[in-house]
């Protein structure tokens, strides 16, 4: 799995693509954790849960069901909070903690995600799968943890900052040439 801060990120970087509503310091806040909010479910190994049941990690919680009933409960309840429609937003939150699952796909560890559970069990993952798992707790700052991070550096940070850069560029000319316009 890529580490909470690059899902944390990653959630960050697509609110910055949106144009949902007022973008309020909590709506930030909310797309950084619920794009990390699958990982709740290491508990599972603590809990002794078998791994690779659709209850332990990367089962339900990084599936794509639970993404869209937990984005769109999240809208439901908080849309006027954030200013914004409720459905856009159900669809953003869906997005956002959906984002988690398929960048877990992507990475080198595990049996893969249960990306269709609860309607279907097995793990699916990438062929490409260029990032490393990252470890979990203190061992993230380890000399692994750096290499993943590097990977994650790679592979998803310098993406995401070049499509936000691109389309903020893009839209602040937009602004620029309507305003030279009226």
């Amino acid at each position: 799995m890529p580490s909470m801060m690059t899902h944390a990120v990653v959630g960050v970087g697509a609110l910055a693509l949106t144009r949902l509503g007022k973008r309020a310091p909590a709506l930030w806040v909310v797309s950084a954790a619920l794009a990390a909010l699958p990982d709740l479910d290491v508990i599972t190994i603590a809990l002794g849960v078998p791994s690779g049941t659709m209850w332990s990690h990367r089962g339900i919680t990084h599936s794509l069901a639970a993404a869209f009933l937990a984005g769109t409960l999240l809208a439901m309840l908080s849309g006027r909070w954030f200013a914004a429609h409720r459905w856009p937003l159900a669809l953003y939150f869906s997005l956002v903690m959906a984002s988690h699952g398929i960048l877990d796909a992507f990475t080198s560890g595990g049996r893969g995600v249960a990306l269709f559970a609860p309607f279907d069990a097995r793990r699916y993952a990438f062929p490409v799968r260029p990032i490393p798992a990252a470890p979990l707790g203190f061992a993230y700052f380890s000399e692994r943890g750096l290499r993943v991070f590097e990977a994650e550096l790679l592979w998803i940070w310098m993406p995401l900052v070049l499509v936000v850069g691109v389309v903020t560029f893009r839209r602040a000319r937009a602004r620029s040439r309507a305003g030279r316009s009226v």
